[in-house]
């Protein structure tokens, strides 16, 4: 075995080794192994320690590692067939958000949510953390509504005289959409979001017992109009929106229906909960303020989070809000976790807080700037027979409506066999589709060969063609 054999292959052949030994037998040295496999310490260290979580390994310090008990066959069958009866019909629907399966080798990810991790600022994240770490109190509890120096950066994001007070933080946005939809509405209440959108938003609703009622988009958002007679129809008292570069379309909320979806809500007695997932990812060009800013009596529920332009496991986000409604949401968070993790909430205040981050925004704005050109000029050119949605000034998708007569379930599905992962527009309506669609993500690949390939194999599928060239 050469040096760069991984830990895992070395584990693989010390579970050949562990089926000639019976329980209890010694396995070689850590010395041994190093020369009869031709590896580092490192690699033994993790090869042993993979065996040891799954029960097939003994270590004893000092003495050696040992080939473990082996476990003995399976006498009983769990019966659970009752607990289809005890959960009654609360199913928590995720197959709106649920992973997939991995990609076969050389698939190209168009339907990713997150930037590629070169697009990550990795460096900046390590040692923003380590950091963090080093300070004394690192490993002490938070404040239940978060550290008082994050929730100042994004109270001062946010503008519209909010404080820090006004901010609760969270695991990320999702978790801070969650705790809104359960703070605010009860099981049973209508729940009015954008139709097409963001299906988190309808399955986090969904789980909280709330009923989603579509309202249509088009190129400048939401239709107040439709608002207005969606929240005279329902009686809902929640509006689920993404004002800023909207997912899936890109759309941004003209400037003049930012106050009438205000005006809309505030006349019924409703709230706005406005997801900023995009505050960090515009393209260069001008951000438009949150709906917050514009809000003196309350109306808007705003939530924000870190994880889209830094890295997926930087789960930071903000729930702002003015008035008793913050209260109900500090308690929904406390009954929910009690706080959030301490250190990543100081590596996020550190990260903030260091000149990588301006600098880094500035380069993700250029990326992901050049790679939505990029695509949007390579669909153009080889599938021109899809509708556009325009090309949007911010976030990480181009959405696309397919000819008439499309079922865009299964050409993501025949897309994936050809090498390139797309989303259906199915995924993003709460109710019946208006047309088929897809999402294309341009942040998830690796470069802007990747984009372009991905446009010439589908191309080559619309046109019935070995889309991979093989």
């Amino acid at each position: 075995m050469s040096d760069s054999s991984t830990s895992e292959e070395l584990a693989a052949r010390l579970r050949e080794l562990l089926t000639g030994l019976a329980p209890g037998d010694r396995l070689p040295s850590s010395r041994e192994l190093i020369q009869r496999y031709r590896v580092g310490p490192a690699t033994v260290a993790r090869a042993i320690a993979l065996l040891a979580a799954e029960g097939a390994v003994v270590t004893r310090p000092g003495s050696g590692t040992y080939a473990a008990q082996r476990p003995g066959p399976r006498t009983e069958v769990t019966d659970t067939a009752w607990q289809t009866v005890a959960l009654t019909d609360r199913a928590v629907d995720t197959r709106l958000i649920a992973d997939v399966p991995p990609a076969p080798a050389g698939t190209i990810t168009l339907d990713g949510g997150y930037v590629h991790r070169s697009l990550q600022p990795v460096r900046a994240l390590s040692a923003a953390l380590a950091r963090a770490a080093r300070r004394p109190d690192a490993w002490d509890r938070a404040p239940a509504s978060g550290l008082a120096a994050l929730r100042t950066v994004f109270a001062a994001v946010a503008g519209g005289g909010v404080t820090p007070e006004d901010v609760l933080i969270t695991a990320g946005g999702q978790s801070a959409l969650s705790i809104a939809f359960r703070a605010i509405a009860g099981p049973g209440d209508p729940v009015l979001v954008e139709s097409p959108g963001y299906p988190g938003a309808v399955a986090a609703a969904r789980a909280a017992g709330l009923r989603p009622v579509p309202v249509p988009v088009d190129q400048d958002g939401v239709r107040p109009d439709l608002l207005a007679d969606a929240f005279a129809m329902t009686g809902a008292r929640l509006f689920y929106c993404q004002p800023a570069f909207h997912n899936p379309t890109g759309a941004v909320l003209a400037p003049e229906r930012r106050r009438q979806v205000l005006d809309v809500a505030r006349a019924t007695g409703a709230f706005v909960v406005e997801d900023d997932f995009a505050r960090y990812l515009g393209h260069g060009g001008p951000v438009p303020k949150p709906l917050m800013a514009d809000d003196h009596n309350g109306t808007a529920v705003h939530i924000t989070s870190l994880t889209k332009p830094a890295a997926p496991s930087l789960r930071i986000g903000a729930l702002i809000a003015r008035g008793p409604v913050m209260e109900r949401l500090r308690a929904v968070r406390l009954v929910d976790d009690f706080f959030i993790a301490r250190p990543l909430q100081e590596a996020a205040v550190e990260l903030l807080g260091s000149p990588s981050w301006e600098r880094h925004v500035r380069t993700l704005a250029e990326e992901l700037r050049g790679r939505c050109a990029l695509l949007a000029g390579a669909i153009a050119r080889e599938v021109p027979e899809w509708t556009p949605a325009g090309l949007p000034a911010g976030g990480l998708h181009l959405w696309y409506r397919l000819p008439a007569g499309t079922d865009d379930t299964a050409f993501a599905a025949a897309a994936r066999r050809h090498g390139v992962a797309v989303s259906p527009g199915v995924r993003y309506f709460a109710t019946e589709p208006s047309a088929a669609h897809l999402r294309l993500g341009f942040a998830a690949t690796s470069d802007g060969a990747e984009l372009a390939e991905a446009a010439r194999r589908l191309g080559a599928l619309v046109r019935g063609e070995a889309a991979t060239g093989e």
